[in-house]
């Protein structure tokens, strides 16, 4: 039995695997496009459920025949129950190919027909007047775009809110735990650790809220606008149709009812969205970096936080122990950083009807929200979850600190305070020691006036 079959497209005959569900317009793509990673298979699984939702609405206006209609909806039902793997044998296309995502889309389309062929190959099924009977690669790809952004983030909700919960439980365990403040990198006055935990925790409630606000935006679909956003070729309803069917397999509230012309030639919906993911993967950048500042150590660094021991940190030094899951989440900032121009400068191109960046456009965006997704729950798993406080070393570096003669200045004055802390600083004495020496207040009044706890205005009794 030969190795490959021979089939025909327009430009001409072409060899093709004897095994492969694909045609000759794949296999001229495979080759001619060898480079980078492969399309991800969660457009491909949204191409197949827009070829479905699109035979059911031409079966609906009778722009095909049920026989016809049954049989692709069939087959793309079979292909969708296979897992990643087994999928991924007949979807061989690359990322860097036609910037509308064309050769996916005839992948998707002749996939479907060469299955509907091994299911009953009484009924000829053709890749492009069948399967893709009223679409256009042009405003199915935009289609399958935002949908899966739009999964994407109902992915990467759940892990922001995870965090969410396990900093709060954090703040309020160590809401009364006093720790020294630091403002540029120098001493300040007191707050504690679940005060500042607060603050983390608030800047990714608004990061959430950001996502949520703004993901609305995705709802709008392009399909229907076909080649360049006049609808030709499409059945009259057919789009409403496809968005109704399609919110109900992605539990979505997806609206055929936009602007075809934007939707073809702008992605601005994405490129505001990840904004939003830029924004989230800056705010974590912080978080985790000051969480690894705040735990370096044992001896030499803050010392303030323990952190979990995931794996030996060193290959030479024996019990060494490294904030790794700061590092991977800190590794993932940089990379949506980088995404967001690719996103960015995707968005902007393209000219007239049609945005031809597509691919790499889509393929930045599922990136950035996978990476924020899975190191962002490892950090509230494996980093924040088993972090504790190292309460003898906060009290020691808060007793020792000169910025606490704040509480100070409004019983003796800022320039009185200011002499004081400097004459600590000089001397290498105790504050408490430069203040008495000072003789501008007693010891009583000291011990008062230098509550620490007081100084970050939390309730002690609460």
């Amino acid at each position: 039995m030969s190795e490959y079959r021979t089939e025909e497209d327009t430009l001409g005959p072409v060899k093709i695997p004897a095994d492969a569900l694909w045609g000759p317009q794949t296999e001229r793509s495979r080759n001619n496009f060898p480079t980078g990673q492969y399309m991800p298979l969660a457009i491909i699984r949204a191409l197949l459920n827009i070829k479905k939702a699109a035979a059911q609405a031409n079966m609906e206006t009778k722009a095909i025949s049920e026989e016809k209609g049954n049989l692709i909806v069939k087959a793309i039902d079979e292909l969708l129950a296979l897992n990643d793997d087994e999928l991924r044998k007949d979807f061989p296309l690359k990322v860097y190919q036609t910037g509308s995502g064309t050769q996916t889309n005839m992948n998707t389309n002749e996939v479907v027909a060469h299955k509907a062929h091994e299911i009953n190959p009484d009924i000829e099924i053709l890749p492009n007047d069948d399967v893709n009977k009223g679409q256009s690669s042009n405003d199915t790809f935009p289609t399958a775009m935002n949908v899966v952004a739009l999964e994407a983030l109902d992915k990467l909700k759940p892990a922001v809110q995870h965090l969410i919960d396990e900093l709060k439980a954090k703040q309020e365990k160590y809401m009364k735990t006093v720790k020294v403040g630091r403002t540029h990198l120098q001493d300040a006055v007191p707050l504690t650790f679940g005060q500042e935990l607060s603050g983390y925790v608030a800047s990714l409630e608004h990061d959430l809220d950001y996502i949520k606000t703004l993901e609305p935006t995705l709802n709008e679909l392009a399909i229907g606008g076909t080649a360049v956003g006049t609808g030709l070729n499409a059945a009259e309803g057919m789009p409403e149709k496809i968005a109704e069917k399609l919110s109900e397999v992605y539990g979505l509230n997806l609206t055929a009812d936009s602007n075809k012309f934007y939707g073809l030639a702008n992605h601005s919906g994405l490129d505001v969205v990840h904004g939003a993911l830029k924004t989230l993967a800056a705010d974590m950048f912080k978080l985790a970096q000051d969480i690894r500042f705040l735990a370096s150590g044992p001896r030499a660094g803050y010392g303030e936080l323990n952190i979990p021991a995931n794996e030996p940190g060193s290959s030479i030094m024996p019990g060494k122990v490294n904030p790794t899951q700061a590092e991977a989440v800190t590794m993932a900032a940089l990379r949506v950083f980088g995404n967001d121009t690719v996103v960015t400068m995707a968005s902007s191109q393209g000219n007239f009807e049609m945005n031809v960046y597509k691919p790499v456009l889509i393929d930045a965006f599922l990136e950035s929200a996978d990476l924020m997704t899975g190191t962002i729950m490892g950090f509230a798993d494996k980093m924040i979850h088993g972090m504790t406080v190292n309460e003898e070393r906060m009290a020691e570096l808060v007793d020792n600190s000169l910025m606490t003669v704040t509480a100070l200045s409004p019983h003796i004055g800022y320039h009185d305070s200011a002499k004081i802390a400097q004459a600590a600083d000089k001397a290498g004495s105790t504050l408490k020691e430069a203040a008495l020496k000072s003789g501008k207040l007693t010891e009583e009044q000291y011990d008062e006036w230098m509550d620490m706890l007081k100084m970050t205005n939390v309730d002690r009794d609460k």
